[in-house]
């Protein structure tokens, strides 16, 4: 369902109507197309504290060139020097000149160090870059978006930056997202970093799923759309559509990475676990099948095909799991004890199994966690709560399938295997939770 509200705040009377009566004003924003995989304009390189991180030549590969009008598109603070309160001064003496000229829709990345356990000072330094980040986020506006990185290695974190400095994180904001050490490869093919990989995408007959399948085959990935045997004709377009293979599958079936596993013995290399239901009540009127079936589907499935896969080394080395989470088992929902105990399940998954299955399989494990997301789903919401969730997030607006799809490759890309235990909410900064 359109938006109208953003379509209408777009036109004079609706700004001038917005400004009067001090409601949202959400801005249109830029995502990534063919004609739009960069942002519009240059990069402004900051530093605060005593730093060395020799960023130049991961930056110079974003695409952007250095700002050279006054009004970058996006800036980049590196506060990993960081390490006393005083220091902290100088984050706000680099972003408060400039934070105010970045364009409609730009980017503002803070880097941060890990925190040092042995040296409280530091942590609380760093730290605070959280906060400050968080609260940079909400005030920004324009469809801006600020994030915070945390990182021992530029280069490590070259497919995060490129991720958060281009189009395709439009929906990403008000998040901290840590980059652990290590060796990464640069596919050969920057616009096709997949080419070469399957990946399998549950629920990818439509809405959300569907978004992942069509974005990680844009990226060169054979997509396997998986789906109940109900929606197998939709299953088979989608497939069709993309290039792919059709896999009439219920998750919840006892065998099911078995038979996962048997229709693809060249094995894996991205598992997308997006398959997942809603039966909402409130826990007073909710009968037991309505908890069984939501806790079935959206977590045990997940929890039984992910170590059956494993197990039997289906995924390949050097691949990814990304599970999809949700806000609502993060911040909790009315109505959906269910869901939100079966989503936060999924975050307990996520950083429990990252670094065993990075250490004994050679597989990230990370979660996307969405927020008001416009689906069918949501357009079948009554009208003030869907309002509601579009506004209540620091860009006013709800998200797209896509949104979720682009933050889900970015963490399937070849060169994303430093970002492991990450859950990423892709929600505009949404005011609920954290």
């Amino acid at each position: 369902m359109a938006d109208r509200y953003l379509t209408f705040t777009g036109t004079a009377p609706g700004r001038f109507l917005t400004r009067r009566l001090g409601l949202p004003r959400p801005a249109e924003l830029i995502r990534r197309t063919p004609g739009t995989a960069r942002l519009d304009g240059g990069l402004l390189h900051l530093t605060a504290g005593k730093t060395d991180l020799g960023l130049a030549p991961v930056l110079a590969r974003t695409g952007l060139g250095p700002d050279d009008t006054g009004r970058p598109a996006a800036v980049v603070l590196d506060a990993t020097g960081v390490r006393d309160v005083d220091a902290l001064a100088e984050v706000h003496a680099a972003l408060h000149p400039v934070v105010g000229s970045v364009t409609a829709s730009g980017r503002v990345v803070v880097l941060g160090a890990p925190l040092d356990a042995a040296d409280h000072h530091q942590a609380a330094a760093q730290q605070a870059l959280e906060g400050f980040t968080r609260s940079l986020g909400k005030e920004i506006g324009r469809g801006r978006t600020v994030n915070l990185v945390r990182l021992t290695d530029a280069h490590a974190a070259e497919s995060t930056l490129r991720f958060l400095l281009s189009p395709a994180s439009a929906y990403v904001s008000g998040q901290v997202i840590e980059v652990g050490p290590g060796e990464v490869t640069a596919p050969g093919d920057r616009d096709r970093p997949l080419a070469g990989r399957t990946a399998l995408v549950t629920g990818a007959a439509r809405g959300i799923g569907a978004a992942v399948a069509e974005t990680l085959a844009g990226q060169g990935a054979h997509v396997v759309v998986l789906d109940v045997p109900q929606a197998e004709k939709d299953a088979r377009e989608v497939a069709e559509r993309l290039g792919g293979t059709a896999l009439a599958l219920d998750i919840t079936a006892a065998d099911a990475g078995d038979r996962i596993a048997a229709a693809l013995p060249g094995g894996l290399d991205v598992l997308v676990h997006n398959a997942g239901i809603t039966r909402d009540r409130r826990l007073v009127n909710m009968p037991a099948d309505r908890w069984s079936s939501v806790l079935d589907v959206n977590l045990a499935s997940v929890l039984r095909t992910t170590d059956a896969l494993l197990a039997a080394g289906a995924l390949h080395r050097g691949g990814a799991i990304v599970a999809t989470a949700s806000i609502a088992g993060i911040a909790g929902n009315a109505g959906q004890t269910n869901y939100g105990a079966s989503k936060a399940g999924v975050v307990g998954l996520v950083r429990a199994l990252a670094p065993r299955a990075l250490a004994e399989h050679g597989v990230t494990v990370n979660a996307v966690a969405p927020g008001f997301i416009e689906t069918r789903m949501t357009a079948a919401v009554p009208l003030l709560i869907r309002e509601a969730g579009r506004r209540m997030n620091s860009l006013a607006q709800g998200g797209l399938p896509v949104d979720v799809a682009e933050t889900t490759a970015w963490l399937a890309h070849p060169a994303s295997g430093t970002v492991n235990g990450q859950v990423v909410r892709v929600c505009g900064q949404s005011l609920l939770g954290a």
